[in-house]
């Protein structure tokens, strides 16, 4: 990747016009996470990503614990999110013990994953929307995903964190006349989605601002391994949904969002369209589950699977995010390894920022729908 630097901008040596800057990770637009940005003058001559500050340590900790009581704090790097993040781990475990799970659990799996996928992008949409300065994109998201956030709490039982993806299914049935208020709820937050679309993308200061910045082209992205809304915004149609179907995805249809561009609007507008085929996900999962039937098969307190290693991977709202299990036959696992979306991703921006204007470097930076707490995991 090669990036036109204006006359004078001198990159073979470090002389007394480089100046290095530290962004985070004290701040909260650093998702606490520090960058190392050198500049000369109003342009990035290099950055260099400093994670690491919020290490949870959830793989060693899931050595020490059975499969079941693994749930609870697995779910904590991505706590916008948890649905997805346990998905791979629960599909890990089932394979391991050899269990079967419901159609019913299936189908309730798929719509709280969609659910979740969009409660976690409001929030991202969010922060971006402060980060560029549009405070009306900050309220609005956040007061919005709300109304997911009490369907998943009808669904789970909890706002936040829910527990609900076990292995052998999902805790507990959806509640009466739960269909109903879904609809409900999508038809208003599909209305909100298109006024997103006129007060924030369409207007000419997120453009300016987004528009030609921090452009990955394909080929790059491809070597570079980024994964989700990275990945798909640089034109290649790679969405694991669709690639490798799980569940009872294959039986839903849906289409996987694409762009060309390449460049922070891209990259900021695919979780967008995202959560607008998210909406029909769910439509198309109501209509086709079973209106009854069991939701778990139910496991002893401490199942042992076969020794064995089983690597399983899901679409998460960052992109791939698998799950790397090792069994030696015990209750506990021997070791698990998590591959999450937010540290594929963060590798390509050094290479984004590298020529560009400081005063870019946040709609670069978080155009990247990067969650530091998974990345440290």
């Amino acid at each position: 990747m090669t990036t036109q630097f204006p006359p004078g901008i001198q990159l073979e040596k470090e002389d007394e016009r480089i100046m290095t800057l530290n962004i985070g990770p004290q701040h909260p637009g650093s998702g606490h996470m520090r960058l190392i940005i050198k500049v000369d003058g109003d342009y990035i001559v290099s950055c260099d990503p400093d994670p690491g500050y919020v290490h949870r340590g959830e793989e060693k900790m899931a050595e020490h614990r059975n499969y079941l009581l693994n749930i609870p704090h697995l779910e904590r790097p991505v706590i916008h999110d948890s649905c997805n993040i346990l998905y791979p781990y629960c599909l890990a475990v089932e394979e391991l013990l050899g269990t079967e799970v419901p159609e019913r659990a299936k189908y309730i799996r798929v719509i709280a994953s969609e659910l979740n996928r969009c409660v976690y992008t409001m929030y991202w949409l969010g922060i971006y929307g402060i980060f560029l300065g549009h405070s009306t994109m900050f309220m609005w998201p956040m007061a919005d995903r709300e109304l997911l956030i009490d369907l998943l709490e009808a669904m789970t039982g909890a706002r936040v964190t829910h527990s609900f993806f076990i292995p052998g299914g999902v805790r507990n049935d959806v509640p009466p006349n739960f269909e109903d208020r879904v609809l409900r709820q999508l038809s208003y937050f599909e209305k909100r989605l298109k006024e997103y679309e006129d007060i924030f993308y369409q207007n000419p200061v997120l453009k300016s601002r987004t528009e030609g910045t921090g452009i990955l082209s394909r080929e790059d992205a491809i070597r570079l391994g980024v994964t989700g809304s990275v990945l798909r915004s640089a034109g290649v149609d790679f969405d694991l949904r669709k690639k490798e179907p799980y569940d009872v995805y294959d039986n839903i249809d849906f289409e996987t969002q694409v762009l060309k561009e390449g460049d922070s609007y891209a990259r900021s507008r695919v979780p967008y369209l995202d959560m607008l085929e998210s909406c029909n996900i769910i439509r198309d999962a109501l209509t086709k589950m079973p209106t009854s039937g069991s939701v778990r098969v139910k496991l002893k307190p401490n199942p042992k699977g076969s020794a064995d290693e089983v690597y399983r991977r899901v679409e998460s709202g960052r992109g791939s995010l698998g799950m790397y299990l090792v069994s030696n036959g015990t209750p506990q696992p021997y070791r698990l390894k998590i591959s999450v979306g937010s540290f594929r991703n963060i590798i390509c921006l050094p290479y984004l920022l590298k020529g560009e204007l400081l005063g870019n470097m946040p709609a670069v930076y978080w155009s990247l729908n990067y969650w530091p707490v998974e990345a440290d995991r």
